[in-house]
């Protein structure tokens, strides 16, 4: 096991992205301006996996979207929803101080530019395989799967491991 997946199996504080992510960065609106989009459901029981076995990990969701798709997806799964954020760093850094963590305590998943500065601080900074090249190459754990597709249950499988 390498010394980032080590890293990895010791957060307290699991926090993601939504678009991106959960999804393939893909919305679907049809003709009344409904969005709706996909999610895989392994991503879903690989969450409620990581619930149920490591009830010390906080999993959190941060988006710069207000959608209502990502704040029901996020009741569903019940995970804590921050949307309408534009300014991601400070809202993290907010929560992380909040609940008296480190930043090497705490994994942060993203897959695009504005995911760039909570990558860099948290501890373990994530990317799903298709993430923009920015976030590639700065990111401490790639994922194999692309978001919408298993990254984040890939990811879990690591933290439960």
């Amino acid at each position: 096991m390498s010394e980032v997946e080590q890293k990895i199996k010791k957060i307290s504080l699991f926090t993601l992205d939504f678009d991106g992510v959960f999804t393939d960065n893909r919305v679907f609106i049809d003709e009344n301006g409904k969005e709706t989009v996909v999610c895989d459901r392994s991503d879903s029981l690989g969450l409620k996996m990581l619930r149920e076995k490591r009830p010390d990990v906080t999993v959190i969701v941060i988006s710069k979207e207000t959608s209502r798709v990502v704040r029901a997806r996020c009741d569903k799964l019940k995970i804590t929803c921050y949307t309408g954020i534009d300014d991601k760093l400070t809202t993290f850094q907010k929560i992380i101080a909040d609940m008296k963590l480190e930043p090497a305590q705490v994994a942060y998943m993203g897959n695009d530019v504005n995911d760039l500065e909570c990558i860099t601080y948290a501890g373990i900074g994530v990317a799903v395989a298709d993430s923009d090249p920015k976030v590639l190459a700065i990111a401490d754990y790639i994922t194999q799967k692309s978001g919408g597709q298993g990254a984040i249950r890939e990811f879990i499988d690591i933290v439960l491991s």
